[in-house]
């Protein structure tokens, strides 16, 4: 799983200083909680837009969460799942549908 909406914002705004992630072998659920990041300015929930099975932590974004800002397209992924229900992706915008919706806010 990439960067999820949340951080995709905050990165532009936010200096994430602390990635605290699931466990390997966790069961994620869509819209539901499954870790933590810290910015300079607040401690936020990361919200899991798919349903699936943690397979891989970014490790690097453990140890270095400024990868986060500095990548969020590419090193800054969060965590790797196995969906579960792979029909949810159908409802995930892309990154310029995203954009979108963020400028009319």
């Amino acid at each position: 799983m990439s960067v999820v909406p949340f951080l995709m914002r905050a990165s532009q705004s936010l200096n994430v200083v602390h990635f605290e992630p699931p466990q390997e072998g966790a069961t994620l659920t869509r819209d539901q909680t499954y870790g933590e990041v810290e910015s300079v300015k607040a401690v936020s929930d990361v919200v899991s837009p798919l349903s699936g099975e943690v397979v891989e932590i970014n490790q690097k974004v453990v140890d270095a969460p400024e990868t986060v800002n500095e990548d969020p397209y590419g090193e800054g992924w969060l965590v790797r799942i196995r969906l579960s229900e792979p029909s949810e992706a159908d409802a995930l915008l892309d990154v310029d549908a995203y954009r979108k919706v963020l400028a009319e806010q």
